[in-house]
């Protein structure tokens, strides 16, 4: 009877284990038959399985033309604790304290001590803590766990606090070309420079995907591609070479600033692009002590501060005059030492009249009554077209963030006047940017032919480098003016051996110096803006300088102050450049 009894349970445990077996078997066909309801199950099982995440590509990096790194990434870590796992938020808050830079024990304890709970789990100490304090950190967890297996009692206890690594924005030149690269904050966002200009494309694409819970399956986690990276034109020696000149020439004369542009006029690459003041770029948070707000002060001079560059200025009235034949080489003009324009008077930087003067004798003497005698030959419609197409009042398209335009008054403008004529012929009452006068000379420098300023030269991207084309963006001037006229500025600097000559180099160049305008009161200041631009060899330009001082203490004058540093940076620029002197240059090419 008892084993019938045990006979009939197993045969109905038996049943019922047949029946379930049938009713899975029916509910897998079911699901199978119902394509809805089987997706509707596997993303079911995938919310368990895998929760979503945010993939941040590598930035990419920044380098100089010959493969220099100016911006990488290194590797920081986010440290935290998992609440359920806190044992001893006191020690932690200890520890992590005192090893890590800038965390206060407060704060720690606060963040350790929270109670677990469904929508706290996890709390973040710091997300940019350097290799070495985790390494520390690391260290001190591992005697804690040997001094508790040698002691076999309870000691302090780190159990919690994890780690994870992640990329930060590196500088290894610290402040070099600063104002050229920009920044990026701790959000990913570039500012200013390069970083800002292009930072879509140096960031890359962040995705949101569904990354797998267990750890074993970490060969699942998708790859996103790194961000591009960018090659600049500039040369980190030069770059360097030309920061320490500009910072030397500013201290010497006592100038609030100081920017050095040299450009190759053949191509609109931009060589190095120095300006002050600059700000070591792993410290960005510091921006505002050295850009305090209000001040005005643009992050890059050379393309964000528009200013009238007086004197400099003339090689561009001389050029369209010799184009449009309102002149030649060999006009003369009798300087008396004043000129009428629009019903004002002109005299020259020292009110002294220099009786007759060629061409080239004016742009000697710099003389203002002379080019605002040129601009009346020219005549306002002939004058505005030709600065137009120098590209002045526009911008250049250099590719930097913060350009400005600067401000060029024309006919039919409200508040343009005919005696803008006289003034804007030798640098007043125009406001340009070094880039942009940089950009206008180029087309002297280079035939006729100007060249849009660049920076970056190639982007690296998905393993493939692609070169950025140089640009011609006009041709103001005709192949014969510029030559003609690069000759009359090289024998202009020969006559008056000026300070900004090389030995063993012909250059060809123009001085400036400018009074500063002081809104609503006129010219009063007695504080000037002193430039310099020049090019050379002038037979075979390979380079163009461009030098502002900006409030010069020492003298006002271009000449004094501003053509020394010329000087200064082409000799550096020919051993950088391996520019042989001309005659040497001559004879090897004769050679062959």
């Amino acid at each position: 009877m008892k084993d019938l009894d045990q006979y009939w349970r197993y045969s109905f445990v038996g049943a019922l284990l047949c029946a379930a077996a049938i009713g899975i078997v029916l509910r897998i066909m079911s699901i199978q038959a119902d394509p809805q309801r089987l997706k509707q199950l596997e993303a079911e099982i995938e919310q368990v399985t895998k929760v979503q995440k945010t993939i941040v590509p590598a930035r990419g990096q920044i380098y100089d033309r010959w493969g220099n790194l100016l911006a990488g990434n290194k590797k920081v870590y986010e440290i935290g604790v998992e609440l359920q796992d806190v044992e001893d938020p006191q020690f932690i808050a200890h520890a992590v304290s005192m090893i890590v830079p800038d965390i206060k024990y407060e704060y720690v304890f606060s963040m350790a001590s929270l109670k677990p709970s469904p929508s706290a789990v996890y709390a973040t100490l710091t997300r940019f803590a350097p290799q070495e304090a985790v390494d520390k950190l690391e260290l001190l967890k591992k005697q804690l766990k040997e001094d508790y297996v040698a002691n076999g009692k309870d000691a302090p206890s780190l159990r919690g606090l994890v780690y994870y690594p992640h990329l930060e924005r590196y500088y290894p030149e610290k402040a070099l070309a600063s104002n050229i690269l920009g920044f990026v904050s701790r959000d990913n966002q570039g500012y200013f420079g390069v970083e800002e200009r292009f930072n879509e494309l140096l960031s890359g694409k962040a995705r949101t995907v569904l990354v797998p819970t267990d750890p074993n399956r970490v060969e699942e986690m998708p790859e996103v591609p790194n961000g591009a990276s960018l090659v600049l034109t500039i040369e980190r020696e030069v770059q360097l070479a030309m920061e320490e000149i500009i910072d030397d020439a500013v201290a010497e004369t006592g100038s609030a600033s100081g920017t050095l542009v040299v450009m190759n006029p053949k191509t609109g690459e931009i060589i190095a692009m120095a300006t002050t003041p600059r700000i070591d770029l792993n410290e960005y948070w510091r921006l505002e002590e050295v850009f305090p707000p209000g001040s005005n002060i643009p992050f890059n001079r050379a393309v964000g501060q528009a200013y009238e560059p007086g004197s400099v200025f003339k090689p561009l009235t001389m050029a369209i005059a010799l184009d449009t034949g309102a002149v030649t080489p060999d006009t003369v003009f009798v300087d008396t030492g004043s000129i009428e324009v629009g019903g004002i008077f002109i005299v020259n930087w020292n009110r002294g009249a220099w009786g007759p003067q060629d061409m080239t004798g004016c742009l000697q003497h710099s003389l203002n009554v002379c080019l605002a005698w040129v601009a009346t030959q020219i005549g306002p419609n002939n004058f505005y077209r030709g600065l137009q197409a120098f590209g002045l009042g526009h911008l250049t398209g250099v590719d930097l963030a913060g350009e400005v335009a600067g401000r060029l008054k024309a006919p039919g403008d409200n508040d343009w006047f005919a005696s803008d004529l006289g003034t804007n012929s030798f640098g007043q009452g125009i406001a340009v940017t070094p880039v942009q006068m940089a950009a206008a000379i180029s087309a002297i420098a280079n035939n006729g032919v100007m060249m849009a300023p660049k920076i970056v030269r190639s982007v690296i991207n998905d393993g493939y480098q692609h070169d950025i084309e140089q640009r011609v963006i006009g041709m103001p001037i005709k192949p014969e003016t510029a030559r003609t006229l690069s000759e009359m500025l090289a024998r202009s600097l020969e006559k008056e051996s000026s300070d900004a000559l090389v030995p063993g180099y012909r250059v060809a160049g123009k001085t400036g110096t400018a009074e500063i305008p002081i809104p609503g009161q006129g010219y009063t200041s007695n504080q000037t803006n002193a430039s310099f631009v020049g090019w050379g060899p002038v037979d075979d330009p390979q380079f163009l300088v461009y030098v502002w001082l900006e409030k010069p203490s020492t003298s006002p004058w271009g000449s004094v102050v501003a053509a020394p540093v010329f000087r200064r940076a082409v000799e550096k620029l020919v051993i950088y450049l391996n520019l042989p002197p001309d005659d040497v240059r001559r004879r090897l090419a004769s050679s062959n």
